[in-house]
């Protein structure tokens, strides 16, 4: 019985085995299909047909020859990679998602293994330490980016953050030196030898008496540490451990220098203090040597070790030094020579000399969690490396180890061959987190950079391999496009950095895409090219559309520079774009043909007034049966006649952006020139204004981007798509009655479906009846209006009102000039406002107060944080507020990402690596920027002129009381009163103009008298004497038989 149903069994696999073949076999002949029509679209020598192989198509018959077991995301992906790149076909098993070969750039198995490279390794050759001497301890101030290092023989240095010294001193002690720390708050360093307690303080200049000493101590004192405690700033407590299995608990304040210092009259290096002054409470943990003491902040317990097997290692807080209590022990074979603490894993390592690294839980110590084994000798010393969650293990055999925490495997191994066998067994090792450096000391500081920092610090960043033109970023799919000179169009996931698909000479060969634009949705992205053809993709799977058919006499001035989407939904799409010759164009496209066509065209030039640069326009509401969003337009001037006079001038043909204003009774388009001109059209008032600061404002401040900046309380508003259809006024509401003007003349040859429309000043529009506009005035009033916001090559923001007034100009407050600014962005609440310069450098500035009412002069904007993000040009750039990045793109052929705030450095697309968008520890550049980015506080912005009120005051009262008497009063007429009060009356008037001054914000900027206030006088009043004290002045005078002054004499003879 059960060999027939083996054989059911076989014959069964064998008929399986025989469809599975048929199978793959049709499906491979529909990838050979799917080649031959892209090759013959590329060439341009397909025509479509019903046999045509689109998504849909090739999705159903993968699932219907091989069923449930192809995934939906792994037939997109093989899709792509077919119509990107035909010649280059993928093996039948990627369908299933099974990968023969490197995939997604990933690393080499070699340098996958290089974690610390060793052929990198820096060595610090400076006399660190003295003749047959070795180092015995090296402390990473983090905060203050020092490095302090001890030698056994008594030589205390500080490096900075370059690794030169600050200063080095030479302990006169016979005891050898065991261990150093740094106390945080007193700025000390403590060093501990056989017998005393070392504190230096390496900031004095003085030769000598620069530190202080306690002694004498009753055991040899072998290590120390600093408990990291913010509770106090003016002491600091250390922990140290002796040969007797003590620790000590030892608080210093800095009131004990001074206190109690030594009654001794011998002169020493250093202050000698008392020990027996001191409160030192200690606990005997151990029944033999402490090695190694450290203070786990995390966990707010300290921990000691000890090569006794039953009290190997001990984990508690530092109250159990002072009270009897019991004690989390940890027991280890043969001890404990070394821990450390991981803080993401959440776990204890300790290393001794049975050869082997245990895990432990913090809360349980009668079992490791896990063992690491693979050394083969004692191990001696043990660092983390936190951000990427290795362990670097080192035996007494110099071989340095690195473990993975988390999957407890071995990554890298590598020997050091320097310094005798004796001298391995005080091996110090540090690791610094910030920077991604292993420190180890023995008689030189060695060095050793992560193999990926490296790699960061020395390889250019490179997405593309030419220059970029288009960074995107599709909010729906939190994915990102990227697009290059080369026509190279590129997906990326956000998150993880990692290329989703690509799709290579998307318009034609040798054809350059110069824009591109992705609807308010994420299902469609439309592309310019450089020949002027315009396109419509599927944007999750690559797909074409629909597409703008090349002109006939197509050439440099059709290139597309820009192109915005305003609708895309039903089979419908309506993009907008910019010609390289200043034209603008309204292209659509419906279900039911199957090309793209153009249905609007914007006028090129545009005859402005010198005086009041206005011209205002007839709309023709029956073009919008052809499209739904902008009417016809004809300018109400005569062009002909006006381009002679000497009162008018031409508007700029070499526009270079523009923008959109999609909010509802506010529907503008705005352009900006070379020349500095800003164009606005404004629909709702049928005009167009040319917006510039000074008519001779030209060549200095050509407009680089022009954004419409709007106050938005939910995104949903800033995401609204454009709604058609913009509102146009009737006849009647619209034009007051003129008598023989020329506006008359023209609305009577005006066509009958025409409507004429004009606006001459605020008053009339305050009197129409149109309903949209009396909306439109109320937004205004509430402070909802948009805002204009324009980038020029004078590197400075302008801020316009949609009337045409210039609101504010903004200077980028930074160290080094960040050039001519070259685009703009906000968030999708319109918080943040983003600029990029031909520099490389980014500026981020807070506009939220000032939109909510930017007629309060007290809302201002505030620059927040500027950097420098690349070496060369920014082209392009976007804020993504829920993981609260910014991703720039630059013509260097890079796209990098940045935190918001800070602007951190997390890597570039393209790189082998994920990215870690929660981990903002390790200070990283790329190699081609050497600043950091620099945060603008409040208190340095540039001065502001305020407006404050002469503070003199006089009161009446008090100044009765200290002249005179009542008595005198009495005598002396009421004249004679008013005569002596008129000099006080001048200095302090009741009613005074409020004085322009100007305040400094920062100390720096203008040290002490920055806080005193400058009051600006115009024509100051010189105030004469009055006459009552001319005449007692010359009173005294005479009577002192002093010559009379004659001007006096002459105001008393006139008194008279």
């Amino acid at each position: 019985m059960s060999g027939k149903k083996a054989r059911d069994k076989k014959s069964c696999s064998a008929l399986e085995s025989i469809d599975f073949k048929n199978a793959l076999e049709q499906f491979q002949d529909l990838v050979e299909k799917m080649i031959v029509q892209k090759t013959k679209e590329s060439s341009g020598l397909y025509t479509k047909d019903d046999d045509e192989i689109d998504y849909d198509k090739f999705s159903s018959t993968t699932r219907t020859l091989f069923g449930p077991a192809v995934k939906d995301q792994n037939i997109q992906a093989f899709f792509r990679k077919v119509m990107s790149n035909p010649d280059e076909r993928p093996e039948w098993p990627e369908i299933f998602g099974c990968f023969t070969g490197e995939r997604d750039g990933m690393s080499s198995p070699s340098k996958e293994s290089m974690v610390l490279l060793v052929s990198e390794k820096r060595q610090i050759t400076h006399s660190v330490v003295k003749r047959k001497d070795i180092i015995k301890g090296i402390v990473k101030v983090p905060l203050l980016h020092l490095t302090i290092t001890a030698s056994q023989r008594g030589v205390l240095t500080v490096f900075n953050k370059q690794m030169k010294v600050l200063t080095t001193i030479e302990v006169e002690d016979t005891a050898w030196i065991t261990g150093c720390d740094y106390l945080p708050n007193l700025k000390y360093v403590v060093a501990v030898t056989e017998s005393t307690i070392i504190l230096w303080d390496y900031k004095s200049k003085e030769s000598k008496s620069d530190g202080f000493v306690i002694k004498p101590m009753k055991n040899c004192l072998l290590c120390v540490c600093t408990v990291t405690m913010a509770d106090n700033l003016a002491k600091d407590t250390i922990l140290m451990g002796d040969d007797k299995g003590y620790v000590y608990l030892l608080t210093i304040t800095s009131d004990d220098f001074i206190m109690k210092q030594s009654k001794t009259g011998k002169i020493s290096q250093f202050k000698i203090l008392d020990s027996e002054s001191f409160d030192i409470p200690k606990r005997k943990l151990h029944d033999d040597w402490v090695g190694k003491i450290k203070y786990f902040s995390a966990l707010k317990r300290f921990g000691s070790c000890s090569t006794d097997s039953i009290n190997s290692f001990v984990l508690d807080d530092i109250k159990r030094l002072e009270d009897q209590l019991p004690v989390k022990e940890f027991s280890v074979p043969k001890g404990v020579n070394a821990f450390t603490y991981c803080g993401k894993a959440k776990v204890i390592v300790t290393g001794g000399n049975d050869r082997i690294l245990r895990l432990w839980n913090p809360v349980v110590n009668f079992s490791p969690i896990g063992k690491l084994l693979g050394h083969r000798h004692s191990i001696v010393d043990i660092v983390t490396n936190e951000k990427d969650q290795h362990v670097i293990s080192l035996s007494c055999a110099k071989v340095f180890r690195v473990w993975d925490i988390q999957t407890l495997s071995p990554l890298q191994v590598f020997y050091e061959d320097h310094g005798t066998p004796e001298e391995m067994n005080a091996f110090p090792m540090v690791f610094d987190n910030d920077h991604g450096l292993l420190f180890t000391g023995s008689e030189v500081i060695d060095i050793y950079p992560l193999a990926n920092v490296i790699q960061y610090s020395k390889e250019l960043p490179q997405t593309h391999e030419k220059s970029l033109n288009v960074l995107l970023y599709n909010r729906t799919f939190h994915q990102i496009l990227s697009i290059c000179t080369e026509s190279i169009l590129k997906v990326w996931d956000l998150e993880t950095g990692s290329q989703i698909y690509q799709i290579e000479d998307a318009h034609g060969l040798n054809t350059e895409v110069t824009c591109a634009a992705i609807e308010i949705n994420g299902v469609y992205l439309a592309t310019g090219a450089c020949d002027g053809t315009v396109k419509i993709w599927e944007f999750e799977s690559g797909q074409e559309v629909k597409a703008l058919p090349l002109a006939q006499h197509s050439n440099d001035e059709h290139r597309v520079l820009r192109i915005l989407y305003l609708k895309a939904d039903e089979g419908q799409h309506a993009v907008i774009v910019l010609e390289q010759r200043g034209k603008i164009k309204l292209i659509q496209g419906d279900s039911a043909q199957t090309d793209l066509y153009v249905t609007w065209v914007l006028p090129e030039i545009v005859p402005f007034p010198r005086r009041d640069p206005v011209v205002y326009l007839s709309l023709k509401p029956s073009s919008l049966k052809s499209q739904d969003f902008f009417p016809e337009i004809r300018l109400l001037c005569n062009t002909t006649s006006m381009k002679n006079d000497k009162e008018t001038f031409l508007s700029s043909v070499d526009i270079k952006c523009f923008d959109v204003s999609k909010e509802e009774g506010f529907r503008m388009i705005a352009t900006g020139s070379a020349n500095g001109e800003i164009n606005l059209w404004d629909f709702e008032s049928a005009s167009v204004k040319c917006l510039r600061k000074t008519p001779e404002d030209n060549q200095g401040s050509g407009v680089n981007a022009i954004l419409f900046l709007v106050h938005n309380v939910s995104p949903s508003r800033k995401r609204s798509s454009l709604s058609p259809a913009p509102s146009v006024r009737s006849e009647a509401s619209a034009i007051p009655e003129q008598k023989g003007s020329s506006l008359d003349l023209h609305e009577k040859n005006a066509e009958s479906d025409e409507i004429n429309t004009e606006i001459k000043t605020e008053e009339t529009s305050k009197n129409t009846q149109n309903p949209e506009m009396d909306a439109r005035l109320l937004n205004a009033k509430a402070g909802y209006s948009p805002i204009l916001a324009s980038a020029h090559e004078s590197s400075c923001i302008r801020l316009w009102s949609i009337q045409g007034n210039l609101m504010k100009e903004l200077l980028p407050f930074s160290e080094h000039p960040s050039g001519p600014l070259t685009v703009l962005c906000t968030d999708i609440f319109t918080k943040i406002l983003l600029t990029g310069s031909k520099e490389g450098y980014i500026i981020r500035w807070n506009i939220a107060s000032f939109l909510e009412d930017s007629r309060n002069k007290k809302n201002k904007i505030k620059e927040e944080l500027c950097w420098r993000a690349h070496a060369t040009e920014v082209v392009d750039l976007f804020i993504e507020e829920e993981k609260n990045v910014i991703a720039t793109a630059s013509i260097d052929g890079s796209v990098r990402l940045w935190h918001a705030r800070i602007g951190y450095y997390f890597g570039y697309f393209g790189q082998a690596r994920k990215f870690e968008l929660s981990d903002t520890s390790r200070l990283i550049l790329p190699s081609d920027v050497k600043d950091f980015s620099a945060i603008i506080k409040e208190e340095s912005q540039h001065m502001e002129k305020k407006q404050v009120i002469y503070p003199l005051r006089l009161d009446r009262d008090k100044w009765k009381s200290l002249t005179s008497s009542p008595s005198d009063l009495e005598k002396a007429g009421h004249g004679e009163a008013a005569h002596s009060f008129k000099f006080f009356k001048a200095l302090g008037p009741e009613k005074l103009q409020p004085l322009e001054t100007q305040e400094f914000a920062s100390k720096q900027a203008g040290a002490v008298f920055a806080f005193l206030p400058i009051y600006e006088l115009e024509n100051p009043t010189e105030v004469s004497m009055p006459k009552s004290l001319q005449r007692i002045r010359a009173e005294r005078s005479s009577h002192k038989g002093r010559h009379k002054d004659p001007d006096l004499t002459e105001n008393l003879s006139q008194d008279k």
